[in-house]
């Protein structure tokens, strides 16, 4: 049976745009059930919008998982609270690389060079293991979802958190 990587991914901007943050917990999901917090990553930028760190966040965790060994022996679920994020991975980007990322209203679609990048770095993990899209709902208390919430929103505060790295 296949271990299970989970990683719930959130994004945060101070005056959108404005200083901004980004996280990832990634999680390593054992064959009992149980998951262990594996390494939790995050970054800061001094101005992006919100969906420009939604965006950021499972394009770093991708690149992070992509440049571990055993890759073969998971499976990837991307937890996320962005619509966004997860419809446009899951639904649009086909349709906007068909009309040269032009979106439904034949307008070019905002943050061209992450979706790019997003698409690429998931077609190649993509190649090796197979990945899924969740939404979950902000603010619910999902603890994992709460975690990458405060990792994000103290990176855009310029404020200290330790960050698990469990490898």
């Amino acid at each position: 049976m296949n271990k299970n990587i989970q990683i719930y991914t959130d994004g945060a901007a101070r005056g959108n745009p404005g200083k901004a943050g980004w996280a990832a917990v990634i999680l390593l999901g054992q064959n009992s059930g149980q998951s262990e917090v594996l390494v939790e990553i995050g970054g800061k930028s001094d101005h992006a919008t919100n969906n420009q760190m939604e965006l950021t966040a499972p394009i770093e965790a991708l690149k992070f998982i992509l440049s571990k060994d055993s890759l073969g022996l998971y499976e990837i679920e991307i937890f996320s609270d962005s619509k966004y994020v997860i419809l446009g991975i899951t639904e649009w980007i086909a349709n906007w690389k068909k009309n040269n990322w032009r979106n439904a209203a034949k307008k070019p679609v905002l943050n061209k060079e992450l979706w790019e990048k997003l698409d690429l770095i998931v077609s190649e993990v993509s190649k090796k293991i197979k990945i899924k899209w969740t939404y979950v709902e902000g603010h619910a208390g999902i603890l994992y979802n709460e975690r990458a919430d405060l990792i994000a929103t103290s990176f855009a505060d310029d404020e200290d958190i330790e960050l698990i790295k469990n490898l």
